[in-house]
């Protein structure tokens, strides 16, 4: 089997709360599950379901600055005020979340107060009790997702803007640099090296609403499923409206800004 050098990380970007801001990150250490504290938390309703930014679009402009042990949080409301603690668990609850039960505990302190004051009904914010539960698609063993730079310009020439899009808008895990626009796509079955660690992508992530907002306001401004229709229409993927692929992890490791990407 032979290996070649592909690309380098380009950026790593996290989200220890689902729906809220990206963070912007340095390096991580990858485990079979993903990265431990991404998506670790969730806001939901009173019934105990997941909400997400297609429901209250200002949450991508909430900022969460947790301390390194993650026992202390402040949030950086849109308005400027923010809102400090300590990470309190309470209660247990159910979750809802993407067809899927999961066991979490309730965030006591000023999280709810704060949170439904934005999203005009009573929230919660919790924890999940074991990493990689909030992640999109960990039914199917999804710990990563790629993302080449290039798709990026490609997208902002469909949609007619001279800049490249904001990768926050597509939360993804790993930006990959020095390949073409959606090479990640002939990836998918084939064993990745990024950085010490390695990922299989098992399928394209197709795209919703939240990908149209602004990542520092949650404000519509840039119809990128418009783009994507027009200019992916004809690319046979794995779902609808596709712009960057998830993957499973087959061996944990730490992966930094700057490392190489090496597809077998």
């Amino acid at each position: 089997m032979t290996t070649r050098v592909t690309g380098r990380v380009a950026w790593i970007h996290s989200a220890p709360i689902k729906a809220l801001a990206i963070q912007e990150l340095e390096r991580v250490e990858l485990d079979l599950s993903g990265v431990a504290n991404d998506r670790r938390f969730c806001i939901v309703d009173p019934d105990g379901k997941m909400l997400n930014a297609k429901r209250v679009q200002r949450f991508v402009a909430v900022r969460p600055r947790f301390d390194d042990s993650m026992r202390h949080l402040r949030l950086d409301m849109p308005d400027g005020s923010n809102v400090e603690g300590g990470v309190d668990l309470g209660s247990a609850i159910t979750v809802s979340i993407y067809g899927r039960s999961v066991d979490a505990r309730v965030i006591d302190g000023p999280w709810a107060d704060a949170l439904s004051g934005l999203a005009g009904r009573p929230v919660r914010l919790v924890r999940f009790d074991d990493p990689g539960e909030g992640v999109d698609r960990a039914e199917e063993g999804a710990g990563a997702s790629l993302l080449a730079e290039e798709s990026l310009r490609a997208i902002a020439k469909a949609a007619g803007v001279t800049a490249p899009v904001d990768p926050r808008r597509f939360r993804m895990l790993f930006g990959v640099a020095g390949v073409e626009a959606h090479a990640e796509d002939a990836w998918i079955g084939s064993r990745v090296r990024i950085g010490s660690a390695v990922v299989v992508p098992g399928g394209n992530v197709g795209r919703c609403a939240v990908t149209t907002l602004d990542p520092r306001t949650g404000v519509p401004d840039l119809d990128t499923l418009a783009a994507l229709s027009r200019y992916r229409k004809e690319e046979v993927t794995s779902e609808p409206l596709a712009f960057g692929v998830w993957a499973r992890v087959a061996e944990a490791g730490v992966v930094r800004i700057g490392d190489a990407v090496q597809v077998a």
